[in-house]
């Protein structure tokens, strides 16, 4: 097994990130068997964990019960840090060399602050800006604050499985004085290996990490443990599940799964599926709105084939309950001749004003009911950019 070269030996800061999953936490538990044979300094290391405020609880008791007693042993530096804003502020929740307890949520989250109040969920394609957003763009800043011009090594969590991913982290690093290393891949340790080592030091089988909401077990082939997870823990489905439902409200075509949609997973005659489904409801009786929303999708500028950037406007025009709301919109709807579809089961309306055609660009204008979390949204070109594409409502 290689050593990683010189981390921290000669006095230049490691950073070590840690998401609290199976492989960060198999390098983190392996290094403190010897630190001085992977080369590491433990007075010049900083152990970061970027809080996003939506993990797993067994992920979290984990965490407490098996890796804290070993860096309260060794005197190691954590750091944990989240996102204090939209807007690139961060906050340090807990700076200890003697850590107690996993912070579960910072000022700022990604379910309530980026997805809930924004009406959306998580897109399988392009960039992960969830991990941009609580993660990365958090530790950077993080970083840049403790060391300063001064030139760091960073120590990343992927496995022998995910060499890719670390050609691509080392090719997106924007900081010079940043090296990194993937102690993983020098080893030759895969995800099952990282989990045989977990197992047999503390004989518990540790749990992937991540979000409670998040989009990606369907494209992981892990859809089956997802869902029993979810079954565990009904009062966490449920708030994903509304979580989804508003998002589906306000675009039909916004499901967490691309084309599948998290609630059409649980099925009311299934026993096991039942308190999650109760969860679900709960989480529907609170205060609900309805919204004005309307979206362009043009064309790309460098493509006219191919679809550019959407833009969105949403604004919330009443609050109530979500039956009176409705009633209202299908009368007001109905009166003057505007198509209504009606979620009879779960209570949303959603009244087409104008329906997107199938060319580019397009509009589309509707007013729905879902539950009170979005709040309003509009970039500021958006009117300029909407009547200039008003004639494609014709």
């Amino acid at each position: 097994m290689s050593a990683a070269p010189r981390a921290g030996r000669d006095g230049v800061p490691l950073v070590i990130n840690w998401g609290l999953g199976v492989d960060s936490t198999a390098f983190l538990v392996k290094m403190l068997e010897d630190p001085a044979a992977h080369g590491v300094n433990l007075a010049h290391t900083m152990v970061i964990h970027q809080i996003t405020g939506s993990e797993w609880p067994k992920t979290y008791a984990h965490a407490e019960e098996y890796v804290l007693p070993l860096l309260r042993e060794n005197r190691v530096r954590l750091v944990q840090v989240a996102r204090a804003s939209r807007a690139l502020e961060i906050a340090v929740m807990d700076d200890s060399r003697e850590p107690e307890r996993i912070v579960r949520r910072g000022p700022w989250s990604l379910e309530e602050d980026e997805y809930e109040a924004n009406g959306t969920v998580p897109q399988q394609g392009g960039i992960r800006l969830c991990s941009l957003h609580a993660k990365g763009e958090v530790g950077d800043a993080l970083i840049a604050q403790e060391i300063g011009d001064r030139p760091f090594r960073q120590v990343m969590g992927f496995n022998a499985d995910e060499v890719p991913r670390s050609l691509r982290d080392r090719g997106a690093s924007k900081n010079p004085l940043r090296q990194g290393l993937y102690p993983l891949i020098e080893w030759g340790w895969g995800r099952e290996r990282c989990e045989a080592y977990l197992y047999e030091r503390f004989g518990v089988r540790w749990e992937k990490s991540y979000c409670t909401f998040c989009c990606f077990p369907i494209s992981m082939g892990a859809m089956a443990a997802h869902l029993d997870r979810m079954r565990a823990h009904p009062d966490i489905a449920g708030r994903v599940l509304r979580l989804e439902y508003t998002s589906v409200s306000l675009n039909p075509k916004a499901k967490l799964f691309g084309r599948h949609s998290l609630l059409e997973k649980f099925d009311p005659s299934r026993p096991a599926d039942r308190p999650v489904l109760a969860a679900f409801e709960e989480e529907l009786a609170g205060p609900w709105a309805l919204y004005h929303v309307r979206r362009i999708l043009p064309v790309a500028k460098a493509d006219p084939a191919r679809r550019g950037r959407a833009l969105r406007s949403v604004e919330r025009v009443d609050v109530g309950r979500a039956a009176v709301l409705g009633r209202r919109l299908r009368s007001v709807s109905e009166r003057h001749g505007v198509p209504v579809e009606v979620d009879e089961r779960y209570g949303r309306v959603r009244a087409w004003v104008h329906r997107r055609g199938e060319g580019l660009p397009a509009v589309e204008e509707l007013m729905v009911t879902a539950p009170y979390q979005v709040r309003d949204k509009q970039v500021p070109h958006f009117e300029r950019e909407w009547a200039a594409h008003r004639r494609f409502r014709s």
